[in-house]
């Protein structure tokens, strides 16, 4: 296959987008890279002076211009402080869905098309097909393992239509493969895992940088009994069963938050587990909600298994999802997304 047009590649300094490039390229594409500079110091696991280093180099090899676009003020407002307000009340953010959005697919896809080029493209697993009828569908990766279609839950036809997903045919040995057989120095380079302007992992005092309340109150038991002290609702999510800092002489979870009443319901194992949910903010990749409940499979959150349920389309772009059998530590704030077979068909935000 050979490609036509011009496409900025979102190159983050990693090996999936490198080999994105790589395949891109190959196929005669004409191609740029680009990586957006999310935060203003290097103390992140994406977007550092060594990220963009890695992605010019990997550029220069292919003989590829390379650039680097300023969001931090966009990325501050849009992803950082929203993480921060949702936790404060008392919901559990991904903040990866909201990059995507905002500034993946909403700032650089929006550049590249104003500076002339006819497609974005990333490292994303996850695969687009164009159906007979013109529709574009979001499919996940080949490999399941690195599938990435649930953060990709909220593209639109637009953003499809302007879209390349090389990488999502492949599993991530033969990427690597492709990366290193081309010769680009970051064809070994470790994967991220955290959130990026986290790096150490320490939500908590991240929250705390950046002033939200840390209120200690109580914790209660499902009829209300306090059992005990904790550190502010925000320390805690629905499902956490280590680090609660109370001995009740049994296993307990942390099954609801209350911001309003700054109170944290602990429970047992049996108690975190729901038969429905309501979620928010919905989109629909064909770009119209079903007009009648429809069967599918949902994920409630990223590394959970897809299960069988009802979803039904509420008015104001809200779902309600009835599942076949109970779900574990369903937590507002996360994203349920719908899948038909290997095509995500939509999702939301959870209620």
């Amino acid at each position: 296959m050979t490609g036509q047009g011009r496409v900025l590649i979102a190159m983050s300094g990693g090996v999936d987008s490198t080999a994105a490039a790589v395949l891109l390229h190959r196929q005669g594409y004409d191609c740029d890279g680009a990586m957006l500079k999310l935060l203003p110091s290097d103390d992140s696991l994406c977007c550092s002076a060594e990220d963009a280093a890695d992605g010019r180099a990997a550029a220069s090899r292919l003989g590829m211009r390379f650039y680097v676009f300023n969001e931090t003020e966009r990325f501050d407002r849009d992803v950082a402080a929203r993480f921060v307000s949702e936790y404060v009340a008392g919901r559990t953010p991904n903040p990866c869905i909201d990059c995507n959005r905002c500034l993946k697919f909403g700032a650089l896809l929006d550049r590249a098309l104003l500076l002339g080029y006819e497609y974005m493209a990333t490292g994303h697993y996850a695969r687009i097909a164009q159906g007979e009828d013109g529709l574009f569908h979001l499919l996940r990766g080949v490999d399941r393992r690195k599938d990435q279609s649930y953060v990709l839950y909220q593209l639109t036809q637009r953003q499809l239509a302007h879209l390349l997903l090389p990488v999502g045919d492949y599993d991530k040995a033969a990427i690597r493969a492709i990366a290193r057989d081309a010769g680009v120095p970051n064809a070994d380079k470790a994967d991220s895992q955290d959130i990026c302007f986290v790096p150490d992992g320490d939500y908590t005092a991240y929250l705390r940088r950046r002033g939200a309340a840390m209120e200690p109150g109580d914790f209660i038991d499902r009829d209300g009994h306090v059992l005990g002290r904790h550190r502010g609702h925000a320390c805690y999510t629905v499902g956490q069963g280590k680090g609660l800092g109370i001995s009740l002489g049994r296993r307990v979870y942390v099954v609801k938050k209350d911001p309003v009443a700054n109170t944290v319901t602990l429970g047992d194992e049996a108690d975190l587990y729901t038969g429905e949910l309501w979620a928010r903010d919905a989109n629909w990749i064909c770009g119209t909600a079903p007009d009648h409940p429809i069967r599918c499979h949902v994920k409630t959150r990223y590394s959970q298994r897809e299960t069988p349920g009802q979803v039904t389309a509420l008015p104001e772009g809200r779902l309600r999802v009835v599942f076949d059998e109970p779900q574990r530590a369903v937590t507002a704030g996360q994203s349920v997304v719908l899948y038909d077979g290997d095509e995500v068909l939509g999702g939301g935000i959870i209620e």
